[in-house]
């Protein structure tokens, strides 16, 4: 998905750091962007739920119809509507590629999927939006693995510590394998899923 904000200003407003690179702009100035941004009142439950659910929507770089849909399919699923929609959210393939390090940011990870670098049990999958289920192995396609973006990822360039525990990784060999479903406490993304259900809910 698209967003013409800069990826910093966005981070600021949504009180996150979206990216790596974010990080440190997000230190230097931790409140809202433009000239009221030090100084705002106290927010509405609707304005806090609002923020909640932005924060999850651009965590994951999806439009808010995908949003919307991954809630309505938690919503009829079994178990906490929150945990199941995040964990569904997880498995988007663009997610997993970025969680397998294969690329550097949820952005690079879309990008990289859509211009079909990627297979899915051998055949070539194209939309970030594909929802991995547990057994299936993400690759990199043979005739893509000598671009410098995987040249990178098969270094190991973006690791930081170990990859997600419900993946099988092979970083130099640019290959994962989604083991089963997430658990929520193993998800990396900061929020209240909670907040998000009962917007959605109202």
């Amino acid at each position: 998905m698209n967003n013409p904000r800069p990826k910093a200003k966005l981070s600021r407003a949504l009180g996150i750091p979206l990216t790596p690179k974010c990080v440190k702009y997000f230190e230097k100035r931790p409140f809202p962007p433009g000239v009221h941004g030090r100084g705002r009142r106290k927010a509405s439950d609707y304005q806090v739920r609002l923020l909640e659910k932005q924060r999850l929507r651009h965590q994951y770089n999806i439009s808010e119809a995908q949003m919307r849909k991954a809630y309505e399919d938690a919503h009829r699923a079994d178990g906490k509507t929150g945990e199941t929609m995040v964990t569904l959210l997880e498995r988007r393939l663009d997610a997993v590629v970025h969680r397998a390090v294969l690329a550097r940011t949820i952005y690079q990870a879309r990008q990289l999927v859509v211009h079909g670098h990627f297979t899915v049990d051998g055949k070539k999958v194209d939309r970030p939006g594909f929802r991995l289920k547990p057994g299936q192995v993400v690759e990199v396609r043979e005739s893509s693995r000598q671009k410098p973006p995987f040249q990178l990822a098969a270094a190991g360039a973006h690791l930081d510590g170990p990859t997600a525990p419900y993946l099988s990784t092979a970083v130099e060999e640019l290959r994962t394998t989604l083991l089963r479903a997430p658990e929520r406490k193993e998800i990396p993304v900061l929020c209240d899923e909670q907040l998000v259900v009962e917007f959605y809910a109202r």
